[in-house]
């Protein structure tokens, strides 16, 4: 695990999957439409590489709450450009600790927190796995998963979004998180 005193193009390119779901998790499929997830983290790695010189950590997780804080500043900028009309300082701080809230909930479904340095970039590589194993999902099932484990769907609410039954989503469900493990488990071999 060699690290530099910044963040490098390379270093900074492998949390783009990671990045994306923290996004997917927060952009309401309302907003989708308007606010692109992979915008988004583009333009978190573009402004990464652009101030990789302000970076002044050394490991993979001080890296990756660098580039979430990144992605939560640009989030809410364009979140807040959506409804510039409606602006109050309430909804603002609000905005704030919502999308805080959800990179944590985020988090804590992605990886147990986890304190020593070793446990620390253990936890990054498994976060880093599961964003990849995420994008290899069919998009059905990576939404479902997103929806439910992320945004905390409830199962009613992802069947009437997708326009399917609960049952169907069940399946989703379960074939995604099968496939999930699978990936992980195939990831974890190499």
């Amino acid at each position: 695990m060699a690290h530099a005193a910044n963040a490098s193009g390379s270093q900074v390119e492998r949390f783009r999957e990671y990045l994306c779901v923290l996004a997917r998790a927060h952009v309401h499929p309302r907003h989708a439409s308007r606010i692109e997830a992979s915008d988004l983290v583009q333009q978190t790695l573009l402004e990464a590489c652009q101030k990789q010189n302000q970076f002044r950590g050394q490991s993979d997780a001080e890296l990756a709450a660098w580039l979430k804080q990144m992605l939560a500043h640009n989030l809410a900028d364009a979140l807040r450009g959506r409804e510039r009309a409606k602006r109050d300082a309430r909804r603002e701080r609000s905005l704030e600790m919502t999308i805080e809230d959800s990179f944590s909930r985020a988090d804590d479904w992605l990886a147990a927190k986890q304190s020593s340095p070793s446990q620390q970039a253990i936890r990054i590589e498994e976060l880093l796995r599961l964003a990849d194993g995420l994008a290899q999902l069919p998009d059905d099932q990576r939404e479902s998963l997103v929806l439910h484990h992320l945004q905390g769907w409830s199962l009613a609410q992802i069947a009437k979004h997708l326009g399917r039954s609960e049952s169907a989503v069940t399946g989703l469900l379960r074939r995604g998180m099968k496939k999930l493990r699978g990936l992980m488990t195939d990831g974890s071999e190499q």
